[in-house]
């Protein structure tokens, strides 16, 4: 119960036990008198938390130091970030350890943290501006969801800080483009390409694809990012497509139902689906082009044939037509006839 946890990320001398299907925390005051002495920090996390670093602040802060950046941190991470999408839990994990490398080095207090040192910080990050935007933004979120359990009282410190200029992708990847890279791909990549461009879906969407769900002649996908239900009518293309799915799928030596599925019936993964994707990319002669693109592509070439703006909002699943003008002009720019 005392040891020494091994994760890089650990709080030190906070220990955690099972007990009745609860987790219990502890405090370690180490080795006294012969034996490990653990002090009871109760069952609820935060408030556990909260009294591991009253402790923490006796033994090594000053008494007006408070919490420090890396406690609040931590709670985020057991009790908000587990809540979100996939993703966006792997996302902000990443980013959390980006914030922990600047922001307890050395440990401070939390309050100590001001709209100067998200500056300083989004400086420190220069070399991937965007990535320090997404960090900026979970620091925010950390931040209101510490003044919300009343760990600080202190303004945002992000507020009043405008992060890096974003242009966002402009990549519109053509016929031609398309074609030479379906070409150089494997027959389960070849079917994400195929997916991803005719439904209009995000790639991790298009990786959950499986073949129950198909309901009355559509497809149902449940948007991770946005939890919106889109239906796509299997017809034409679409149908030929799942239609070579499904007989491939009946030729696995493993029944599964994943569309993307290799012959033994394991599901590829997401970060696997993009390195396939960008080795045939590199085959084709190309270069900059991301599995998400063929998204921006269907969207665009959606508006093109039918005249209506309208119809490639609904198979992206945008909330407004708005956004989906935004992302459709910035790949290849909105088309207007010549003078006279």
């Amino acid at each position: 119960m005392g040891r020494k946890p091994n994760k890089p990320n650990a709080i030190p001398r906070f220990r955690e036990r099972r007990r009745g299907g609860r987790c219990w925390y502890y405090y370690d005051r180490g080795i006294i008198d012969g034996r490990r002495a653990l002090e009871p920090l109760g069952s609820d996390y935060g408030l556990a938390i909260k009294r591991w670093a009253e402790l923490e602040g006796a033994r090594k802060l000053p008494a007006s130091a408070g919490l420090t950046f890396r406690v609040v941190a931590d709670a985020y991470r057991h009790e908000v970030i587990p809540t979100k999408a996939t993703r966006t839990a792997s996302d902000n994990l990443r980013e959390l350890g980006k914030l922990l490398e600047f922001l307890d080095d050395p440990p401070g207090p939390l309050d100590a943290i001001k709209p100067l040192t998200v500056r300083q910080y989004l400086d420190w990050r220069k070399d991937a501006p965007v990535r320090a935007n997404r960090e900026k933004a979970l620091l925010s979120h950390i931040w209101n969801c510490a003044r919300a359990k009343g760990y600080t009282e202190k303004p945002n410190p992000c507020a009043g800080v405008h992060g890096n200029r974003e242009t966002g992708r402009k990549v519109y990847v053509s016929d031609a483009e398309f074609q030479a890279i379906r070409a150089e791909a494997d027959p389960v990549t070849q079917n994400a390409i195929d997916l991803a461009y005719l439904t209009g879906q995000r790639p991790a969407d298009v990786r959950r694809m499986n073949l129950a769900d198909i309901k009355d002649g559509a497809l149902d996908v449940r948007q991770g990012k946005t939890g919106a239900l889109v239906r796509i009518a299997i017809e034409g293309e679409l149908a030929e497509v799942i239609a070579r799915i499904k007989a491939e799928a009946a030729g696995r030596k493993v029944a599964s139902m994943m569309m993307l599925a290799d012959h033994s019936g394991r599901v590829i993964g997401l970060n696997a689906l993009s390195r396939r994707f960008r080795a045939a990319v590199e085959a084709a002669g190309l270069s900059g082009i991301q599995l998400r693109d063929l998204r921006a592509k269907a969207a665009t070439d959606k508006a093109e044939a039918s005249g209506s703006m309208m119809e490639a909002q609904r198979q992206l699943g945008h909330t407004n037509v708005t956004m989906t003008q935004h992302y459709v002009r910035q790949r290849r720019g909105e088309k207007v006839t010549p003078t006279r």
